[in-house]
């Protein structure tokens, strides 16, 4: 199996890198604590692990971008890293946003872990005097992602992890009432976070099929800066691969 991990900042890629370390006994390419960092076009770099037992013949790969912090900068992180793997002959298996977001409370408490079983752009559409209209009914393209279902499921179980939407904004909320907004609008929403939706878009136009994994650092409401807890959901996340490599492996040994 050849997996992509796409994250926005480094803090996040190596969290993720841990927990593949820890659970899967990742043999990195290069450097035993960093990996290989392979350059791609645009000023990019992939961190490359490769995976003992993670194939049907014995070893896989997994590669982690930090491609920045927003929708536009993981669609473009995203799309290349896609298009230089097949331009390779090696195109990726499966693709995963990673990372830390707001979660709605009381379903997403700070420290938790949230997969998504829908990627949708909350904020992609325009403001009538009727309310939000998302692009979708404007005709213009699509604002939801949908996850492989049995795989985006047993994640969940297996990580402990809330099973249901998680929204891709460009402004993270702030305020009471915007979140209350945001959740009359999706009431199935559990976390909150700024690229799921670009990352998914890339990888719907490449043909893969994509996870979106995030660790709760914050509440989505008021905005308290004080009240984040990063370093717990980071270390939630490095749980989070660790937990995710057998269900990955699986997948691999049935595929094979």
């Amino acid at each position: 199996m050849r997996l992509l991990v796409v994250t926005a900042v480094p803090a996040e890629r190596d969290a993720a890198a841990r927990g593949l370390h820890a659970a899967n006994q990742a043999r990195p390419t290069g450097d035993a604590n960093v990996g290989l960092q392979r350059p791609l076009p645009g000023g990019y770099s992939l961190l490359r692990l490769a995976m003992a037992r993670f194939g049907a013949h014995g070893a896989g790969r997994v590669d982690l971008l930090d491609a920045g912090v927003g929708q536009a900068a993981a669609a473009a992180g995203t799309a290349t890293a896609l298009t230089a793997a097949e331009l390779a002959g090696e195109p990726y298996d499966l693709v995963v946003s990673a990372g830390i977001g707001g979660g709605f409370q009381p379903a997403a408490p700070v420290g938790s872990t949230v997969v998504a079983d829908a990627i949708v752009a909350a904020d992609l559409g325009a403001q009538t005097a009727e309310g939000f209209v998302p692009v979708t009914e404007l005709g213009f393209g699509t604002a939801r992602h949908l996850p492989p279902a049995r795989l985006s499921r047993t994640v969940a179980d297996a990580l402990g992890a809330g099973y249901g939407t998680v929204l891709t904004v460009s402004t993270v909320t702030g305020t009471a009432g915007s979140a209350a907004q945001l959740a009359d609008r999706h009431p199935t929403a559990l976390a909150e976070a700024m690229e799921g939706f670009g990352v998914a878009e890339a990888a719907a136009g490449h043909q893969v099929p994509v996870l979106e994994i995030r660790t709760v650092s914050n509440t989505v409401g008021p905005r308290d800066r004080a009240a984040w807890r990063i370093g717990d959901a980071l270390a939630a996340l490095t749980e989070a691969f660790r937990a995710l490599v057998p269900v990955l492996e699986s997948e691999a040994a049935s595929d094979g």
